[in-house]
């Protein structure tokens, strides 16, 4: 068994959510949830880097 390294996905105000879940922004221990390929909305009314920390499960038919 390959020891994976887990790389964290982080995406800033503006751009497109690669992986739908829920993003924490920066300095915070709130979190949204964001469709894959949604816009990143600012927090606060300011930019901010969002982390992926708990990605979505879907289920297979």
């Amino acid at each position: 068994m390959k020891n994976r390294q887990s790389r964290k996905i982080r995406i800033k105000t503006g751009q497109k959510a690669p992986k739908s879940g829920q993003y924490r922004p920066a300095g915070t221990k709130f979190e949204i949830t964001l469709s894959k390929g949604d816009r990143v909305p600012p927090y606060g009314g300011k930019a901010k880097t969002f982390t992926l920390v708990d990605k979505t499960k879907h289920k297979g038919k």
